[in-house]
């Protein structure tokens, strides 16, 4: 029991039962009890919320009977307690079985009431429209009644604040028992408290209308007196939530003012048992930001808005924010690079930008990814990038790397994820052109980093290029570094290729030489990191060893592969003088340094051998599979092995009579039915070979009966072939059933035999009626049941039929045994969706017949999962096709009106893609389908039809040219700039995000655009021209063509840009560019324009114009050469000749914050004035721990009491912690100092000292008068050596004590050291 309560005196008269009035207990107590006569006369929202009051009062009684029990009690007085507590516990259970009276009777009421409305229909779709509008609740709560609930709450909780709480001084005299009643009377208005605001934010959370509805006023009146100290951590945690809840719009957050930021700073500096308070503070921090921010301007730049947070709170977020081991440092640190991005100039001011920088910099690296990305916000604009340094500021970013010196393996984890940061730094516009300011000091800084000998994480720094130039390390790559010979490498994997192995492609074919944005800013980023000395530092690092290490030996690597780059993605004569390696080239030819010649003959010899080796190392499979081009690198591998076939196939067709009974026997099939010693290669040998001669499949169908008895073991109900576990070893067998009947399909009498002799179709069909529940009842274990077809070899039974289906004849075959019945029959069956799409993917639809019908009857089943399956085997049927085919692309159309949104999108795509072939685009152009009902979906798909002449005529005469034209003019140029951009952002940081879907939809290559692909058409060109489009875009060009504030102007001249880079890079749209004189403005904003992405995006734009011949040309007179095929076709890439013109931003002077005036004026109390001094000394880290002491011994003395007790001092030194750096120990440990609680009366004050306090801006601080210690100590005489801290302590204050007459003008330079006095301006 707690020491502080005691017995209360008790009387007779204090528990005589004197009662005469009935209630809810049928026992008399001296209480007036709730009666049934006053719970008759409410409704029952009153009757229930009368019992919750009277249950309180009950259960406060309860408890105080209890805590007496534990005291030292007379007997009588126990007596009357037991009695008093039976009485309360009974008046509980009664309490609670009416209450529970009342709910039942209010849910009957409510089920009565909905069987009514269920009658009326009208009625019935009112509710539910109010349901699902929110307008009721879980409980039927109408708006009207949680509105009522919502200011009774409030009420509730002003009334409680008006109840005082607080002993009086008089009350605090009497006895402790009194004492202890009021400490339960507190607790228990707390907990009602709580009560209230959660009924009251439950509300608020299910009618957000009835936030609206409140005035914030009424709210924190009755809230904010629930944040004061004596309330509890949960009280505060409730009032805070209230609050949050509460603020709705910006006039809200604007009433809301500066009335709990007193509070919010005190909670914020509390300790970690108070986190539940910080978490909802920090959310209430966030929840202003967000509503509450308005525009300064009208514009939507950023870093230009308002946030209506107080710098007082701002400083207290970043004291947070500042200290490491705070559980709330992640989020206080994404809320200051929130505000960072919406206003700058706040963040400036309270001293935030440092911090962050500081953080991004020194990590944690999980956080500094977001802050690298708000910095690169920050330099694209250049109303927000003066607020940094250049060269002191954003390099503190490089800082894990560039001074990795000496800091040992330890330091490599953070190396890795400031490696990161670079990357993403590096693949935006403001990032590069922010690091190549200053004659790229700090990417020559970050290369240098290479020439370290003694720097062992220099593999880390390697990999940082490998990432950020998308080079990809193959499997082989380690076998370079590792210094085995590639050659080796390719001889090892060739004889274990996979029989399906893919078609290498020839260095013209492969997929990754199509040219995309990606490679044309690598192009830039190839010719700034060379220019910075990238391929110097490589050699600085090769020629450190004459044997070579696998550091220099990935060195070499990296610059065999920035050579190969430059020769794929540079202008020739850019791309030459990188790939002369001047220095490897001497080293070379160094006759007099052996060391040096070795060095550079095996870097040469290398670089040679990755070349030379890259075709056969990296073998990519065909998009489309066609025919093999005849200048393949592999033709003649190819060439000599169908000769080598050719060869053995004639020789084994004229294989003897007496040869070919020898090799029948040999295979064991005639003399055992185990297959297990069967000699299948010979076997294999007479199936491609001599039984192909129908002479001997004659004979070893009728005269040995080989193909019967082989074809026994195939039979499924041999259980032979069908039993054999599906394993790897087990495979082969059915490819030798396909052969087999590749082979009888040769042959008349192979079909014949099939057809009259043989039992493997009729089996097959039985084997399928099995599964057919109209066929009576099903076997107990079928051939094809799911186990089966997924364990064993059943499924081989698929592969076969395919095979048959095939030939002409085989169809006969399936066809005379029904076997296309039975597969109608499985495919309404869902449940064996294994066995349909074994079915799908393994018929031939070659032939015209029922594999077409099978395959249609799929597309159209009534399982969305079978239509998925089937259209995407479609697609595969068409891209795998070598011409157009009018079936395949019929069925296609048919799926984009299927009614599930999946299949449409997936035929929309497959449809995509095949239109890349003008063949196919011509024939599903002439079959006029309709899509307009695919909306966004069929966009792209209706983009390729109008770059075709048919196309084009038929979606004007649709009207879709028309309507389209304007919905792009107005809207969709700004989303295809999104989209552009966000892609882009995607494929740069593949690795950190995790839409793959996404990025493999968008392969890097320029999206589609309306304007484009129009004027590739002379119909589109001539509508072009009438509509006038073009010309507005070239005066918007002109007009807003070096904008820097307008958020809107900005995004919309990048989107024209666009538009106008996309009608340039058409042969038919480059004369409106001519006519407008469009390409040297375009020139001009990419040289001149402040906005880093407005450039790049010329910059993509200007590639896109350099797409034509024609285009090239006239950008070569600019001094912008176009990247050339070799065959002298411009490849659409284009960088400038002087990249430093291009690249670089023009200097700024660092912009100092603005800080108001916040001088106080001084206190006139020498004590008031010693303790402000030694706060403002805490934020000194070198005499800090002085200033503390100096506290600690002020608090101790009386004379001091007074101003740690002042609410004048306690505003002066709140001011001091809010205006100036302090850490979040030391916010702390000021704020304790002081012997007040901060509730209303408190704050009060402080807003009045706040007022009277604040000097005038001429206000100008009289001299002082008195001696006061300095900042740095005692000036002009050392410490000797038996004087401690503590002794300074004391003499310190002792003259702080002492007075002393005004000091006279002191020379600025004595000779003799003199001990002098600093003051603050307060």
């Amino acid at each position: 029991m707690p020491t502080h309560l005691t017995v209360p005196p008790l009387s007779a008269s204090n528990l005589t039962s004197t009662s005469s009035t009935s209630t809810l207990v049928a026992s008399g107590n001296d209480r007036d009890g709730l009666t049934l006569t006053q719970l008759d006369g409410m409704n029952t929202t009153e009757q229930l919320r009368a019992l919750d009051d009277e249950l309180v009062l009950e259960n406060r009684i309860k408890e105080g009977a209890e805590n007496l029990l534990h005291m030292t009690l007379t007997n009588p007085q126990r007596q009357k307690v037991e009695s008093e507590l039976d009485m309360a516990k009974n008046k509980i259970d009664a309490l609670n079985r009416k209450r529970l009276d009342i709910q039942a009777s209010q849910i009957r009421a409510r089920q009565i009431n909905g069987t009514a409305a269920a009658s009326k229909k009208s009625q019935a779709s009112s509710s539910s429209g109010n349901r699902k509008n929110g307008l009721e609740d879980r409980g039927g709560e109408d708006f009207r009644t949680a509105l009522n609930n919502a200011i009774a709450c409030i009420k509730e909780l002003d009334t409680a604040a008006k109840t005082p709480t607080q002993p009086s001084p008089k009350d605090a005299s009497t006895s402790s028992s009194g004492a202890s009643l009021r400490t339960a009377s507190v607790i228990e208005s707390d907990r009602l408290r709580i009560e209230t605001m959660a009924k009251l934010i439950e509300t608020f959370r299910r009618h957000l209308r009835v936030r609206y509805e409140l005035n914030i006023q009424d709210v924190l009146r009755a809230v904010i007196p629930c944040l004061a100290d004596p309330c509890s951590k949960q009280c505060r945690v409730a009032a805070y939530r209230v609050i949050r809840h509460a603020l709705v719009e910006a006039e809200s957050v604007s009433k809301l003012g500066d009335a709990v930021d007193w509070y919010m700073i005190k909670s914020l500096n509390r300790d970690n048992k108070h986190a539940a308070e910080k978490e909802q503070v920090i959310k209430l921090i966030r929840t202003i930001v967000e509503v509450g921010t308005v525009k300064k301007d009208g514009t939507a730049a950023g870093g230009t808005s308002n946030v209506p947070v107080s710098e007082a709170v701002m400083r207290a977020v970043i004291a947070v924010a500042e200290h490491a081991e705070d559980p709330f440092r992640p989020i206080c640190i994404q809320t200051l690079s929130e505000i960072l991005l919406i206003d700058i100039d706040l963040v400036a001011r309270t001293g935030g930008i440092r911090l962050l920088l500081h953080i991004l910099g020194e990590g944690p690296v999980e956080i500094t990814p977001i802050l690298a990305s708000a910095f690169l916000h920050i330099v694209d604009s250049p109303r927000t990038r003066d607020y940094l340094s250049v060269g002191t500021d954003l390099e503190l970013a490089l800082s894990a790397i560039t001074d990795a010196y000496g800091k040992g393996p330890d330091h490599a984890e953070r190396m890795r994820g400031c490696a990161k940061v670079v990357q993403l730094m590096l693949r935006t516009w403001s990032g590069l052109m922010y690091f190549c300011m200053d004659d790229m000091h700090a990417i020559r800084s970050l290369i240098g980093t290479l020439r370290i000998p003694s720097l062992e994480t220099r593999e880390i720094i390697l990999d940082m290029f490998f990432d950020l130039l998308k080079i990809k390390t193959p499997e082989w790559y380690q076998t370079f570094i590792d210094g085995r010979r590639l050659t080796t490498e390719v001889y090892r994997k060739t004889p274990n290729a996979p029989e399906t192995q893919s078609i290498p492609l020839d260095a013209s074919e492969r997929p990754h030489q199509t040219l995309k944005l990606t490679d044309q800013y690598l192009a830039l980023l190839i010719i700034i990191l060379t220019n910075a000395g990238l391929c110097e530092a490589l050699t600085s690092m090769i020629e450190e060893s004459t044997t070579g290490t696998s550091l220099s030996r990935k060195a070499t690597l990296l610059m065999a592969e920035v050579l190969q780059m430059a020769n794929r993605i540079l202008p020739l004569n850019i791309a030459s003088k990188i790939q002369a390696i001047p220095e490897i080239f001497t080293m070379a030819t160094e006759y007099n340094d052996g060391e040096h010649r070795i060095i550079g003959t095996s870097v040469i010899s290398a670089i040679d051998s990755l070349n030379r080796n890259r075709a056969r190392l990296e073998p990519m499979t065909l998009k489309v599979p066609g025919r093999p081009r005849a200048n393949s690198v592999e033709d003649a591998v190819r060439r000599g092995q169908r000769q080598v076939e050719q060869v053995k196939l004639k020789m084994s067709m004229q294989m003897d009579d007496r040869t070919f009974q020898s090799s029948l026997l040999e295979t064991q099939v005639m003399i055992t039915k185990d297959h297990t010693k069967w000699s299948f290669d010979i076997l294999q040998e007479l199936i491609e070979g001599p039984l192909l001669n129908p002479k001997r499949l004659e004979e070893a169908i009728k005269g040995s009966r080989f193909i019967r008895r082989l074809m026994q073991f195939f039979l499924p109900f041999s259980h032979r072939f069908s039993d054999m576990k599906n394993e790897r070893a087990n495979v082969k067998w059915v490819r030798l059933g396909c052969s087999l009947l590749t082979t009888l399909m040769a042959s008349p009498d192979g079909v014949r035999y099939l057809s009259t002799e043989d039992g493997f179709l009729p089996q097959i069909v039985k084997s399928f009626a099995q599964l057919d529940p109209f066929n009576g009842v099903p076997d107990s274990d079928p051939i094809f049941s799911k186990k089966r077809v997924a364990d064993t070899l059943t499924y081989g039974y698929l592969e076969m039929l395919g095979t048959l289906s095939k030939y002409k004849e085989g169809i006969e075959l399936l066809e005379k045994f029904k076997v296309f019945t039975a597969f109608y029959h499985l495919s309404e069956l869902r449940s064996r969706e294994d066995l349909i799409k074994g079915i799908i993917e393994n018929l031939d639809y070659n032939i015209d017949g029922h594999p077409r019908i099978v395959l249609s009857k799929a597309l159209t089943s009534s399982y969305k999962h079978i239509r998925l399956y089937a259209t995407r085997h479609l697609g595969f049927l068409i891209r795998s096709s070598t011409t157009a085919n009018a079936w395949t692309l019929r069925l296609l159309l048919t799926q984009l009106y299927d009614p599930a949104a999946e299949v449409c999108e997936l035929a929309v795509a497959f449809l995509e893609e095949a239109c890349d072939d003008r063949e196919v685009l011509q024939l599903v152009v002439s079959m006029q389908p309709t899509m307009d009902h695919l909306g966004e979906i069929g966009h792209p798909l209706l983009l390729k039809f109008m770059s075709t002449p048919m196309g084009f005529r038929y979606l004007y005469d649709a009207g879709y040219i028309d309507r389209e034209m304007d919905m792009w003019f107005n809207e969709r140029n700004i989303y295809y700039v999104v989209q552009v951009e966000v892609f882009l952002a995607k494929v740069f940081n593949f690795a950190n995000i995790s839409e793959v879907g996404d990025i493999l939809a968008f392969e890097g290559t320029v999206p589609p655009h309306f304007y484009g692909e129009m004027s590739k058409t002379e119909l589109g060109c001539q509508i072009l021209q009438e509509k006038g489009h073009f010309t507005e875009f070239s005066q918007f060009i002109r007009q807003h063509s070096h904008e820097s504030e307008d958020a809107d102007l900005i995004l919309k001249l990048k989107s024209i840009l666009w538009a106008v880079g996309n009608v340039g890079a058409t042969e038919g749209g480059l004369h409106f560019l001519e006519e407008e004189e469009v390409i040297p403005a375009v020139l001009d904003i990419a040289e001149t324009s402040p906005i880093p992405s407005v450039r790049g995006t010329c910059f993509f734009v200007l590639g896109l114009i350099s797409s034509t011949s024609q285009g090239a040309e006239i950008l070569d007179d600019y001094h912008w050469e176009a990247t050339l095929s070799p065959l002298g076709t411009p490849t659409g890439l284009c960088v400038p000749l002087d990249v430093e013109k291009f690249i670089s931003i023009p200097p700024w002077t660092q912009r100092t914050a603005e800080s108001c005036d916040t001088r106080l004026i001084p206190p006139t109390s020498e004590h008031e004035l010693e303790v402000i001094t030694a706060i403002q000394n805490l934020s000194n880290t070198v005499i800090a721990n002085a200033a503390s002491r100096s506290l600690a011994k002020m608090k101790s003395r009386p004379e001091y009491r007074s101003a740690f007790s002042s609410a004048e001092v306690f505003y002066r030194a709140l001011h001091i912690i809010s205006t100036h750096r302090y850490r979040l120990p030391v916010r702390r440990y000021i704020m304790d100092l002081f012997s007040l609680e901060l509730n209303e009366e408190l704050v009060g004050k402080l807003k009045e000292h706040a007022t009277t306090l604040k000097a005038p801006p001429a206000y100008k601080p009289p001299r002082p008068d008195i001696a006061r210690l300095s900042m740095l100590g005692r000036l002009g005489r050392s410490r000797r050596g038996s004087e401690s801290d503590d002794s300074d302590e004391d003499e310190a204050l002792d003259e702080l004590s002492s007075q002393h007459k005004p000091m006279e003008d002191q020379p600025a330079i004595s000779l003799q050291p003199v001990s002098k006095v600093v003051g603050f301006a307060i």
